[in-house]
C-alpha cells in the first residue's frame, strides 16, 4: 500500500509518493509541463482525470491511459468531447474547477460558472441547463478568482440531491438530480446584494459534507465559517477558536469527521496572521477549533492557500497535505498533530488530491 499525492500547479502536476508510513517521499514530475492543472479526480475505474488550462488554448480534460494498470500515470490522452459551451451561448469555458464522480455520473464545475455532467466515464458531457438557465443567472457576479462553480457535493443516500458552490453567487441545492436548483444561503451575510434577487450575492469559498450525516455541510465563506444541519436551509457560524473568519480551503477526514481549515488575515491581505503559518482543526463537527503549528513555519510566512489546495488521505490517523501559493508542500501523517515541509519549491499550487493505492 502506498499514498499518492497529486499536486496541481500553475506549471504542471507533480506526483508525491510514499509508503503507508508516510515518512519518506519521492517527488516526480512535472506532468503537463507548462499547463495549469486545476482539477483532479480518481475515477471508479481507477484511472485519474485532470482538468488543465492554458491562457492560449483554453481548458480541457485529460485521463490517464492505464496502460500498465489502473493507477498508471505515465501516459495520458485528451478527451476530445469535454465540457464546452455551444456557440449560441457566447460564453467561454475558462477553467475546470472541480471534478466529482458519484452514482455513475461525473460532474464538472467550471468558469464561467456552470455544471456539466457525464454518464459515460467522461467521454461526453452535457450542460446542466437547470443551473445554466436559473432565474437569477443574469445577476451572477464574479469573485476575485472569476465566476467559478468550484464545489459540488452529492448526497450518498440520495444522489438526486446535490449542492453547488459558486463564487460570488452562493450555494445552490437540487433535489431532482440537477433539473432545478434553489439558492440556499439563509444565515450567511450577503457580500454583493442584488437589487432584484436577494437570495444570491454570497461568496462561498469551499464546501465539505459530513461523512455521517449528508444534511450537515460545512462552509468556508468570504464572510466566515458556517455549518448547516438541514441541508442548507439555514446556516450558523462555527468560529470558536478561529483567529480569522476569512480563508479559502476546507477539508474533512471521512473516517473521523475532523475538519481542516487555513484562516488568513483578511480579505485585503490574504496571508497568514502575523506571518505564522497555521492549520486549524475541529474534532467536534465545527463547535471548536484548535491551532496546529508543530513543524510549520513559525514566522516570516506570507503565502496563501487556495480553495482546492488541502487534501486528506484515507489512512488512520489521516494524512493531511497543504500546498501554498509559494510552492511549498506541508504534510502531516498524524492527523495534523505534527508537520513536515517537503524539500521542494514548486510553482504556485492550485489543487491537491491524495489517494491510497494497493
Amino acid at each position: 500500500m502506498r499514498v499518492c499525492v497529486i499536486v496541481g500547479t500553475e506549471k504542471g502536476a507533480f506526483l508525491v509518493r510514499s509508503d503507508r508510513s508516510r515518512r519518506d517521499w519521492k517527488i516526480e514530475g512535472p506532468l503537463f509541463k507548462g499547463w495549469k492543472v486545476t482539477a483532479i479526480a480518481r475515477l471508479s475505474s481507477g484511472r485519474t482525470m485532470f482538468g488543465v488550462a492554458s491562457f492560449v488554448y483554453g481548458a480541457t480534460l485529460h485521463v490517464s491511459s492505464g496502460t500498465s494498470g489502473p493507477h498508471d500515470l505515465s501516459s495520458w490522452r485528451q478527451i476530445p468531447n469535454g465540457p464546452a459551451f455551444d456557440a449560441a451561448r457566447k460564453r467561454k469555458l475558462n477553467q475546470i474547477w472541480t471534478l466529482v464522480e458519484a452514482a455513475g455520473a461525473i460532474w464538472a464545475g467550471v468558469d464561467e460558472a456552470a455544471l456539466f455532467r457525464s454518464e459515460d466515464g467522461g467521454e461526453s458531457w452535457s450542460l446542466v441547463t437547470g443551473l445554466e438557465e436559473h432565474r437569477t443567472r443574469g445577476s451572477w457576479y464574479p469573485g476575485f478568482g472569476g465566476l467559478c462553480a468550484h464545489s459540488v457535493l452529492v448526497d450518498p443516500r440520495n444522489p438526486r440531491r446535490l449542492w453547488c458552490g459558486i463564487s460570488a453567487v452562493g450555494v445552490f441545492r437540487s433535489d431532482d438530480g440537477g433539473a432545478s436548483w434553489e439558492p440556499k444561503n439563509s444565515g450567511v451575510p450577503v457580500i454583493i446584494e442584488d437589487a432584484e434577487h436577494k437570495d444570491i450575492g454570497f461568496c462561498v469559498h469551499a464546501l465539505a459534507r459530513d461523512p455521517d450525516d449528508p444534511s450537515t455541510i460545512y462552509r468556508q465563506d468570504h464572510m466566515g465559517m458556517f455549518r448547516t444541519r438541514d441541508a442548507g436551509d439555514s446556516w450558523q457560524r462555527i468560529e470558536n477558536g478561529l483567529p480569522s473568519r476569512f480563508g479559502f480551503p476546507l477539508a474533512i477526514d471521512r473516517a473521523t469527521g475532523a475538519l481542516f481549515a487555513v484562516p488568513l488575515e483578511s480579505d485585503e491581505h490574504r496571508m497568514p496572521i502575523d506571518g505564522k503559518f497555521r492549520v486549524y482543526r475541529s474534532r467536534d463537527r465545527g463547535d471548536s477549533w484548535e491551532s496546529l503549528g508543530r513543524g510549520l513555519p513559525a514566522e516570516g510566512s506570507y503565502m496563501g492557500v487556495l480553495r482546492s489546495a488541502v487534501a486528506v488521505d484515507a489512512i488512520q490517523p489521516c494524512g493531511v497535505y497543504v500546498g501554498t501559493t509559494a510552492g511549498t508542500l506541508h504534510v502531516s501523517s498524524d492527523g495534523g498533530d505534527s508537520w513536515r515541509t517537503l524539500p521542494c519549491t514548486l510553482p504556485r499550487i492550485s489543487c491537491v488530491a491524495a489517494f491510497v493505492e494497493d
